[in-house]
């Protein structure tokens, strides 16, 4: 483990802030790469004086974006049969990309509506690939980005913070590591009766 974080640690401080912002893209599509690699690494460095913490949540959240627009334009501008089409070639298995996973996506999307982007972000699950189903559905780009960029940056905020809390410390990581799961869909859950609360009020006000 400790070979492991000082890896990490040598890795994020050669890459930079750009180096931040390409490995978010490439995580936020549809390659498979974990965010937990990238951003708490630079934020331990951000809590040594190395790096900016704010650059650092900065950089993390453009490169959400920019990977989550190209899903976005991808699903848009192929349309859906072309789209779990090649989610069923090998290409896409070795990307670990299905269409299984994508439905799953997508019923998440019509369950929850344009808000599923914002609480799709912190499912570890979904997060890359909720932004499909939005493209089908062409949500208004302004719309998509706002509740994107919220679910990001939110995401990208609870790891910087685990980074530059926590640090080095391996036991800590390892405790954050075996309930991390437990503790995102708990918050999951929370956001989404604050958000049901707020949709029933809204209700009640139009109704009356």
């Amino acid at each position: 483990m400790a070979e492991i974080i000082s890896l990490l640690l040598a890795f994020s401080a050669k890459i930079g802030y750009l180096g931040v912002v390409l490995l978010m893209t490439v995580e936020s599509s549809f390659i498979p790469f974990p965010s937990e690699i990238v951003i708490p690494p630079a934020a331990y460095l951000a809590s040594r004086g190395e790096f900016n913490i704010y650059l650092v949540i900065l950089s993390g959240l453009i490169g959400s974006l920019f990977g989550a627009l190209i899903n976005y334009f991808l699903a848009r501008t192929l349309g859906r049969m072309i789209v779990y089409k090649l989610a069923g070639t090998r290409l896409a298995r070795i990307l670990l990309v299905s269409e299984r996973k994508i439905k799953k996506s997508e019923d998440l999307f019509l369950r929850y509506g344009a808000v599923s982007t914002f609480i799709g972000r912190l499912v570890p699950a979904v997060r890359q690939l909720i932004s499909i189903p939005a493209g089908f559905c062409r949500m208004p780009l302004s719309r998509f980005i706002l509740f994107t960029a919220l679910g990001s940056g939110l995401w990208t905020v609870i790891l910087a913070v685990l980074g530059y809390v926590f640090g080095a410390n391996q036991e800590a990581w390892m405790s954050i590591y075996y309930n991390f799961k437990h503790l995102i869909y708990g918050f999951i859950g929370f956001v989404i009766v604050i958000v049901a609360v707020f949709w029933i009020r809204a209700i009640a006000k139009n109704r009356k």
